[in-house]
């Protein structure tokens, strides 16, 4: 099916996402981009506040008001959110609905074959971004783990079981997907989408091998390894002048709490700065002052930080987990840790700080990197994606 056979086609992603109005510059030109396609576009996520926000830009944003716990949030999704589709469905024409996790796909199951009872056909894929089975409980302190693991299971099979298509970021992710998909399903592997030139076009302040900060990016949670990074830095970087950034949101406050009061206990006070959240352009220019990106989380999908810091040239140390060994070559391109490991990442960052040539390590990751990603692969790989959901929904 060629690009404009998708003119006019209808398709609403649905997701936990969360969005700006105005969009910020990253996610503008990914829905840009994707506009490009000729399709009508819905997406429904959340706001970045308390207030929900409809408006439109490439595409049609309905965003529910970010609800302050986590148990709320997935309560108000699971109320609102199938209404609200069914509504696009037959107000709008909806002919595919995209949802980004197994989860989301239990919503996209139900409105799909309420939709059908009807006489209105809509094809359902769903994606998955890392691992599903136990990314929430590496996140926070979950109650009632086992109802929780089994109300899950059960939304992820329903979603699963009705999806037309699927769609993988890793080959971790494509493996899971297959593994828990009862028949054999159309089944496309991409990346997830980042506006990778604002960091492939980066002027660096300094070299790498003459930068001594080393740098983590993403949010404050147990699953990220944060604590594994704080400790394995105390032992690396001695009485040294190597800093260590913690760029990303607070997503978990109690485990924050724990970050600071760990920074005090090792005597680090002054060399370990809590940034916060940041724009993609803002976390570009963090990475142009850093030696080394440090991801050491117990689980991912392919996370595209590892890409971003990789085509700034940076070295990139992360776990030798999901999709991570996919896109690192040890000692080539980067270096894999063991999760959970503080010895095995003490060691390597303490290489890596005394490393003069760290420019070469981190020259062979920005070509790979390069090669590796492009914005005309991403919107490709969408394009042979919906065209095979357009099919189903004939």
């Amino acid at each position: 099916m060629r690009t404009r056979d998708l003119s006019g086609l209808g398709v609403c992603w649905i997701g936990n996402m969360r969005y700006t109005n105005p969009l910020s510059l990253t996610d503008d030109k990914k829905w840009r981009l994707l506009g490009s396609l000729g399709l009508r576009m819905y997406v429904v996520g959340f706001a970045v506040g308390l207030q929900p926000r409809a408006f439109a830009r490439h595409a049609r944003f309905y965003l529910l008001p970010e609800l302050p716990a986590a148990p709320l949030r997935y309560l108000e999704f699971f109320l609102i959110v199938p209404l609200l589709a069914l509504w696009l469905v037959f107000r709008r024409n909806i002919r595919v609905i995209v949802a980004t996790s197994p989860f989301e796909g239990a919503i996209g199951a139900l409105v799909k074959n309420v939709a059908r009872l009807v006489g209105r056909r809509v094809a359902l894929v769903v994606e998955s971004h890392g691992d599903f089975e136990l990314a929430v409980f590496q996140q926070r302190r979950v109650r009632f783990t086992r109802v929780y693991t089994l109300l899950m299971s059960r939304l992820a099979r329903y979603g699963l079981r009705h999806a037309d298509v699927l769609r993988a970021v890793s080959g971790s992710t494509r493996r899971q997907l297959e593994a828990w998909t009862p028949a054999q399903k159309p089944l496309h592997q991409f990346m997830t989408w980042s506006d990778f030139g604002t960091f492939s076009g980066l002027r660096r302040e300094l070299p790498v091998s003459a930068a001594q900060t080393v740098l983590y990016a993403g949010t404050l949670i147990p699953r990220k390894g944060v604590h594994v990074l704080i400790e394995a830095f105390a032992r690396a970087a001695g009485d040294g002048p190597a800093e260590l950034w913690l760029v990303g949101k607070a997503e978990n406050f109690e485990y924050t709490r724990q970050l600071q009061a760990q920074v005090e206990r090792c005597g680090l006070a002054g060399r370990v700065k809590f940034i916060g959240a940041v724009s993609q352009t803002e976390l570009a220019d963090y990475m142009g002052r850093a030696r080394a990106l440090v991801l050491v989380s117990q689980s991912e999908g392919l996370p595209r930080v590892v890409i971003e810091a990789m085509m700034t040239g940076l070295v990139v140390i992360a776990s030798h987990v999901s999709g991570i060994p996919e896109v690192i070559e040890h000692g080539s391109t980067g270096y894999l840790v063991p999760p959970d490991d503080v010895e095995a990442l003490a060691a390597v960052l303490r290489q890596v700080l005394l490393d003069p040539h760290a420019d070469v390590i981190g020259a062979r990751a920005q070509a790979y990197a390069r090669q590796f990603f492009s914005e005309a692969a991403y919107v490709e790989g969408y394009q042979r994606l919906l065209a095979q959901a357009a099919r189903a929904a004939e």
